[in-house]
């Protein structure tokens, strides 16, 4: 039987610590991980799909453990909130914020079962991020060129200009760049693969998620596109549709259109081209020196 994945979230270690020797015996739980902050949680949760959240109301940092479940209130398949607090202080703005219990530490005897039984409630309608069809192993051969689709994007006169000049920015720095370290966590199949942001094609919007499109496959991601534009626009990300992120390294080829226009592609087997009016291709030409 599938087990709610749970993250202790507290910075007092000895309480994580009691927290484990509760949990263990439980046997649709599984503790896979601790934190101390909320941005380590946050974190952890892009990479593994968690059930439940034992998680302070008071932690270190920018995001008190009530923040943070503000933060998750708008995500689809959110993990239950179980607080944990030393006074009842926070209990109504928790509630309020749909979590599943609120504990007083250390918890009365019997009181952690009560807790129990709600999760039990909980489960029965928890659903994990769903991973897509594509996601599964394909075979690496030719009948992969097959599945190629374009995305052909409008890109409204207005919106050339701010484009071209961040396209401009990408270029100048490409040949400055130092090596790529930064990656992006997702979760496949049950494991966590770390894409490096170099490697993305493109970002596009699904619910609350995101997929993340690599050179053959895509990767679906617990955050959202507006989360991952602010991630991943200093390194030379343009948001070029309210539901596409474009790596702009990755620009690759630009076609004559007919009307003497030009349209930029992408790498992958999912591209994405915008078109370029005639009146800015001498403005294009220059940025890739042409």
């Amino acid at each position: 039987m599938p087990k709610l994945k749970t993250l202790l979230i507290h910075p007092d270690p000895e309480i994580r610590s009691a927290l484990r020797d509760v949990l263990e015996d439980v046997n649709f739980i599984q503790v896979l991980g601790e934190a101390i902050c909320a941005s380590e949680a946050m974190e952890m949760l892009e990479a593994i799909p968690y059930g439940v959240f034992f998680v302070a109301t008071d932690l270190p940092g920018d995001t008190t453990g009530i923040e943070m479940a503000q933060m998750l209130a708008g995500k689809k398949h959110k993990p239950a909130l179980i607080f944990i607090s030393e006074s009842e202080a926070q209990a109504y703005s928790a509630f309020e914020l749909g979590a599943t219990d609120y504990l007083l530490w250390p918890p009365a005897p019997g009181r952690m079962a009560r807790t129990m039984d709600r999760l039990q409630t909980f489960k029965t309608r928890f659903r994990e991020v769903p991973v897509p069809a594509q996601h599964v192993a394909e075979p690496k051969n030719e009948l992969l060129e097959k599945d190629e689709q374009t995305v052909l994007l409008p890109l409204p006169d207005e919106e050339q200009d701010s484009f071209l000049a961040a396209l401009k920015a990408a270029w100048d720095q490409t040949a400055k760049r130092r090596p790529e370290i930064e990656k992006l966590a997702v979760t496949q199949d049950g494991r966590t693969i770390l894409i490096p942001y170099a490697q993305i094609i493109f970002v596009e919007a699904f619910e609350d998620y995101s997929y993340v499109h690599t050179a053959n496959q895509k990767f679906l991601s617990s955050h959202r596109l507006k989360n991952l534009e602010d991630r991943l626009e200093p390194h030379r990300f343009f948001r070029v549709h309210r539901k596409y992120l474009v790596n702009l390294d990755m620009v690759t080829e630009i076609a004559s259109m007919p009307g003497s226009n030009f349209m930029l592609r992408t790498a992958g087997r999912t591209r994405i081209e915008l078109p370029i009016s005639r009146r800015r291709i001498a403005d294009l030409k220059k940025i890739i020196g042409l």
